[in-house]
């Protein structure tokens, strides 16, 4: 290899046909590093000259034309064989301007060369290998004139041909130097964006930093860059608040939206596989949603791509510790226990089965606090009930343990006590509401297989809901209540007649009672998904309230659409439950159009209801139908 030489070039061995050849270029440069290695008023003025050219050869502010670059090129290849030479006391101004230098603005043979001078540079004993990391996870980040051009095709090409030979010479580094992960986790901590940070450096980074994953880098840094991407997430998620959500304008896209409205868009999008329009769609606007969004997508897009290599169960156990630590602890996370629903649908078979344990686990252990006990029912009642990939059978046998846990906290209490304290049995009230939620979502399909059928008809339910002193259906949510008594009635689920104060509301006394401050009571986390462009990995796997097929609804000839004919029970005619009032409709579809998780602004106001409208089914919950986009 050789570059032509100006006549200003570096002539200390100038060849005689005009060019300088890789051995001329390197003997040139060893030169000129020489002549400088003293005490600077001892350096010769022509000496000082060359250094001085050297300098602006390699100066990471200029802009460079073809032969500059290959000249460029040239020089740091020079300089890779000349490390030995290199001291910092001396050529402090060379090495600041080598660490300035950009990747991006460079064709591969300088891109090439000057990660070679980087390799080898980190490679020298005690000197360089914090600035040269430093350099590298820089270079994460495009400079700032090419983000706004990311997206166009030559530069997403681009994008991941350097990313790759970051992801090589962070391979090699780590490779060799033992000290380098420990080093490199410390330089990616400061480097990390933080949610304050505009949307694109924070969606290039992570891309990039996750990149290291899938090569042996993330073996050496263990957990660590998953757990930086999940504070993130949460950093932002806690940012949105729940005011963001419920303004009343965008309120009225998703929580007041009729399913009559829905039924011809659905079927459009269905047919077409496209999106609907998102105009007045919940969080437009909104910065930190956007942010979330865009980072949610290129998480999702990390998981699917560790799946297809086959490494997804390495990752899941890494999240799934991480979830415990981060977004459990989250007072009602909105989106960042996302990744976990996704990482399930990646693998039922057994991250889907292992997340559903780890919840259980945490519910029954007694050694967990009261708040995360409450926490991982509320999570796995919204997971087992939203999450298509999860089988009756799995659905059926964590239903049991809850039911058994349950039953168990029965048997041990005062049967003196006679007055209701939400508060002191506020663990066993969310179980029990767990049970009665995932069973408005799945006792059909449960009922639909015999053995399943079977196994539901002989857990303790009424033992456990008619308890004279707990009383679950006086503390629990009434709009879940009536919606489980609802379908038991019509799955023939009880022998008996299952006194129920009649309730439309919300909520109750005793149901803000047992949910606390931090109301757990109404916490049911995988509610649909609100962010537009990381919809795409949920959708397919999530089931909105709309999908359900109930034990009361008429769903039996082949052809017919699951949102018709909502109508009421198919009830035995020699069997009326006179405590259960299931006939008014309007009351019924007010209260159940309230089981989303998510708050409504009128929760500190009396309820009011317009009994005038016409009826609609309980089926037919608002906030439950998929977003507008």
């Amino acid at each position: 290899m050789g570059v032509e030489l100006a006549s200003n070039d570096l002539l200390i061995y100038e060849a005689e046909d005009g060019y300088l050849s890789d051995s001329e270029a390197f003997a040139s440069v060893i030169h000129v590093l020489d002549g400088v290695r003293m005490a600077p008023v001892l350096v010769a003025q022509s000496d000082r000259d060359q250094y001085d050219y050297l300098l602006s050869i390699v100066d990471p502010g200029k802009r460079m034309g073809p032969d500059e670059e290959a000249l460029l090129a040239t020089v740091l290849k020079a300089l890779s064989g000349a490390v030995s030479k290199i001291d910092i006391m001396y050529h402090g101004s060379l090495l600041s301007n080598i660490f300035g230098l950009c990747l991006w603005n460079y064709g591969v043979d300088a891109r090439n060369a000057l990660l070679e001078l980087i390799t080898t540079l980190a490679a020298v004993p005690d000197k360089f290998l914090d600035a040269c990391l430093h350099m590298l996870v820089v270079n994460f980040l495009p400079p700032r004139r090419l983000r706004e051009s990311i997206s166009q095709s030559r530069w997403l090409t681009r994008k991941k041909e350097i990313h790759n030979e970051l992801h090589m010479a962070l391979h090699y580094i780590t490779v060799i130097i033992p000290l380098a992960p420990m080093k490199l986790r410390n330089v990616i901590d400061k480097r990390m964006p933080r949610y304050t940070d505009p949307k694109d450096v924070i969606v290039l980074f992570v891309e990039c930093m996750l990149g290291l994953e899938n090569d042996e880098v993330g073996e050496f840094l263990g957990s660590t860059l998953l757990a930086k991407v999940v504070d993130l997430l949460a950093d932002l998620d806690v940012n949105i608040t729940w005011e963001d959500i419920l303004q009343e304008e965008h309120n009225k896209g998703i929580f007041e939206m009729e399913l009559e409205d829905w039924d011809d868009d659905m079927d459009n999008v269905a047919k077409a596989g496209t999106k609907l329009p998102m105009e007045n769609g919940v969080l437009k606007g909104n910065a930190y949603a956007d942010k979330l969004d865009g980072l949610m997508v290129i998480v999702c897009e990390h998981l699917k791509l560790r799946a297809d290599s086959g490494h997804l169960l390495n990752v899941f156990e890494t999240l799934s510790e991480i979830f415990r630590i981060a977004v459990l602890k989250l007072h009602k996370s909105k989106f960042a226990q996302f990744l976990m629903f996704y990482a399930c649908s990646l693998d039922p078979d057994i991250c889907g089965l292992k997340f559903a344990v780890l919840l259980t686990d945490i519910f029954v252990s007694k050694h967990e606090d009261p708040d995360s006990r409450m926490k991982a029912v509320s999570y796995l009642a919204s997971y087992l009930a939203r999450a298509k990939f999860i089988s009756s059978s799995l659905v059926a046998s964590i239903l049991k343990r809850l039911v058994d846990w349950c039953f168990e906290y029965c048997q041990y209490q005062d049967s003196q006590e006679k007055k209701i304290n939400p508060q002191a049995h506020r663990i066993f009230y969310s179980g029990c509401q767990a049970v009665m939620y995932i069973l408005c979502f799945r006792m059909r399909a449960i009922l639909d297989v015999s053995h399943l059928r079977q196994l539901l008809f002989h857990m303790p339910l009424v033992s456990i809901l008619c308890h004279p002193n707990l009383d679950p259906l006086k503390v629990c949510l009434p709009s879940i209540v009536q919606e489980f008594l609802r379908q038991a009635k019509a799955g023939r689920l009880f022998k008996i007649s299952i006194p129920y104060l009649d309730d439309n509301s919300l909520e109750s006394e005793f149901s803000k009672a047992f949910g606390g401050i931090e109301r757990l009571d109404m916490f049911f986390p995988f509610d649909p998904y609100l962010l537009k462009d990381s919809d795409r990995f949920m959708r397919p796997n999530f089931e909105f309230w709309s999908m359900v097929k109930t034990t009361y609804s008429n769903c039996n000839s082949e052809g017919e659409d699951e949102f018709d004919d909502l109508d009421t029970p198919d009830f035995p005619e020699n069997n009326t439950h006179d405590d259960l009032d299931l006939d008014n409709r309007d009351e019924l579809e007010f209260s159940m159009n309230k089981m989303s998780i998510t708050p409504n602004p009128n929760f500190q106001h009396p309820v009011i209801t317009n009994f005038d409208q016409p009826s609609r089914m309980p089926a037919r919950i608002r906030p439950s139908v998929s977003p507008p986009w």
